[in-house]
């Protein structure tokens, strides 16, 4: 690993080096991570995520894990569906990300069958066939070994339980010029403007870049051990909803 190079956004850089810097990137972000997100998708992303959730088919009494769960809004949509006899890990490699997420969710009086762990999506610290469900939403890019990361969510589904992975992705081609355009030049503005970090931002539209295609994600979840594995498109591909199941 120590000789290793990944992206981190456009840049080359040493593996052992990109969990720090998305690190910092969150540490950044993290205040005005549910505001840039509703500024950048117009809201859209909310819909995105309630999408992914029913797409899951959460039934009362399932354990849940939300790798990637930043300020905790797939949770707050799934915990109401598991009931008071399921559990949600919410989980986060940055505290501050966490940190928010926890606070959200107590403000939305959601608390009893929630936990909250600090953890790589790489090194999932659970037992074999502990969860129903594991989502991670806008999360994967930000991994550096994927394989590594999906064969861990594998290993931790349950028989007949599910993956299911929200992440930006190829826009059909009548919408890339716009897409682009969108992208590099107005989201470092915003995050400039209402973030103070146009850099963070720069690095977000950039990793979306980096990320693999449909097509390249689906292959990757089936040599994880993943079966029946499809992706749905939304907004024209913009974002795409992955999932497979373990047998």
């Amino acid at each position: 690993m120590a000789d290793k190079t990944t992206h981190f956004g456009f840049e080359a850089v040493p593996a052992t080096e990109k969990t720090a810097r998305v690190r910092a990137v969150f540490d950044s972000v993290a205040d005005n991570y549910d505001v840039m997100n509703d500024l950048m998708s117009l809201g859209i992303h909310r819909l995105w995520k309630r999408r992914t959730v029913d797409m899951a088919g959460i039934r009362p009494g399932m354990r849940i894990l939300d790798l990637a769960g930043g300020t905790g809004d797939m949770t707050r949509l799934m915990a109401p569906l598991t009931g008071p006899q399921g559990h949600i890990v919410l989980s986060d490699i940055n505290a501050a990300m966490l940190a928010r997420g926890r606070s959200a969710l107590l403000d939305h009086g959601i608390s009893g069958n929630i936990s909250f762990a600090q953890i790589n999506a790489e090194q999932l610290p659970f037992p074999d066939a502990s969860f129903d469900r594991v989502t991670i939403a806008f999360g994967l890019r930000n991994v550096t070994d994927k394989p590594r990361a999906l064969q861990a969510m594998a290993r931790v589904l349950r028989p007949g339980g599910q993956l299911l992975i929200l992440e930006f992705s190829r826009p059909a081609r009548p919408l890339k010029p716009a897409y682009d355009f969108y992208s590099f030049n107005v989201l470092p503005v915003l995050g400039k403007l209402v973030a103070r970090d146009a850099g963070s931002y720069r690095y977000l539209a950039e990793s979306i870049r980096m990320h693999p295609d449909q097509d390249t994600l689906l292959g990757m979840m089936q040599e994880a051990g993943l079966e029946r594995c499809d992706y749905h498109n939304l907004s024209g591909g913009i974002v795409a909803v992955h999932r497979g199941y373990r047998f």
